[in-house]
Parts: C-alpha cells; structure tokens; sequence
C-alpha cells in the first residue's frame, strides 16, 4: 500500500493492552490513567483476522507493544496465530522486558522473531527512579533470557532528554556492547505538543520515511502517532480501515491528546 505521499506502507505495531507493570515517567501521568475495560479489547482472533487482511493489502512486519504486552494473558497464543500468516515476513515485540524470563522460550518456539527492550539507565536507582518503582536486575534478566531463546538482534530502546552522552545512556550503550545488543537512542516525546525527534541509531521519526500505521488495543487504527485521526475497526471492517488510514496518513506529525501507553508508541 501506497500512500498519497508515495511511502510504501508496510509496517504495523498492534497494542494489545494498555496496561503496564511499571510507571515511566515520560509514558505515564503520576496519577495514573483511565484504562480499557477488558470487553473492549480486541479479542486475539480479532487482531489476527484484522492481521491477515492487512497482510494480504501489502503489510509485512508487525510488532506487538502496550502498554507492557507480556502482561495480557496468553500473549503466546497471539504469536502462535500471527506466525502462521502467509506472508507476514517479521513478527516482533517491545517491552520492558521484566517478564521475558517466564515467557522469553515460549514465545520464541510460537514464531516470535526478535524483541525491542526498554531500558533508560543500569544503575538501580536511576531505573526505579524513571519507571517509578521498577527493578533493573528484572529487565537485565529479560534481555539474557531473551538472547537465550534465539530472540535476534535484541535491539535496546533508550528515552533520553537530549544526547546518547548523558551518563545513563552510556551506561547503556556499555552494556548493548558488553552483551552483543544493539541499542536506539530516542528522545523524549511530547504528544500534546508535537514535540519529537529522529531516533539516533533507529529509524523511528523520521516522516518522511515513515512506513508504518497503529492498531490501539480497543481496536482503532491511527495513521500517525502524532495525530488524533483514528479508524474502528470494528466498524467500518479490516479493510476500509486500512485503505482509510493509508490514505489519510499526514506528510508529518502533528500533536494528539492521546497518552504514550494507550497507541504503544
């Protein structure tokens, strides 16, 4: 699928939860948010119907986020279905990573390819620090699970206010070395807004090569993460959604009202 500014558009990344186990300061408001109910989210049949049709449109690569997508239930049975799309060339997953030690093999035997983890600093009260409580030795035991599983390029996504040399990023960068982990620098965003970057190292925020569209975890489709502009699925069908979205998809970002955890970035 083209769009109207000749990008092919080829890339989907479905939240399947707006939910998380941690509270980062730069997703997340202080006070918490208001959360879907359960009977609103797209029921894993449902996303991989909505998967086949937009594979068969010109979508090759997915990535699953959230919130924290490990934490919806079963998340294995997800993979296991979209794996078996005809078609779909890359299956892949973001996530803090805290629980891929429980389920880092499980996903990998059901087609996961590789995985994306967040991870702002090392030292332990920088991490809790960022994510509100979070404990860095949990994603680190995530990142070694993972590259056990043969879940490759492990790719390591770290929010920065400004540079790759402030101190916790290269704390970061060390460790990707160390460990044989490719890291991507990204800056903080400010979707009320507008405010964002190219991501160093990545090629996330970059319009005028963007390639992607968003499938929220209550079933609306978004052209761009900096937009309000949104499809249902479930009303209009996979397909009029999908030729919808591609064509209204913005030459750049604008601003949205929408939180970080509820598009899954």
């Amino acid at each position: 699928m083209y769009d109207r500014y000749q990008r092919c558009i080829d890339y989907l990344r479905i939240s399947v939860t707006d939910r998380c186990n941690l509270r980062c300061i730069y997703c997340m408001p202080a006070d918490g948010v208001a959360l879907c109910r359960h009977d609103d989210l797209l029921s894993y049949d449902e996303i991989a119907a909505f998967v086949r049709v937009a594979v068969r449109l010109g979508i090759s690569r997915v990535r699953l986020t959230g919130g924290e997508p490990l934490i919806r239930r079963d998340l294995v049975s997800l993979v296991a279905l979209l794996a078996a799309i005809d078609g779909l060339d890359d299956l892949a997953l973001t996530t803090n990573g805290l629980l891929l030690p429980q389920q880092a093999g499980g996903l990998a035997a059901a087609g996961l390819r590789r995985v994306n983890v967040s991870l702002d600093a090392l030292d332990p009260d920088r991490y809790a620090a960022i994510t509100r409580g979070g404990d860095v030795s949990l994603a680190l035991a995530g990142i070694m699970a993972a590259r056990d599983a043969g879940l490759r390029p492990i790719k390591l996504n770290c929010v920065i206010r400004h540079s790759p040399d402030e101190p916790d990023a290269r704390d970061v960068a060390a460790f990707g070395c160390r460990v044989g982990c490719e890291v991507r620098f990204v800056r903080r965003m400010d979707l009320g807004t507008g405010v964002f970057s190219k991501v160093i190292g990545g090629v996330g925020g970059d319009c005028p090569r963007c390639n992607r569209l968003r499938l929220t975890c209550d079933g609306h489709l978004r052209p761009c993460l900096f937009s309000d502009l949104a499809y249902d699925v479930r009303a209009l069908g996979a397909e009029p959604a999908l030729r919808l979205a591609v064509a209204a998809k913005p030459a750049a970002g604008g601003c949205s009202c929408a939180t970080m955890h509820t598009i899954g970035g």
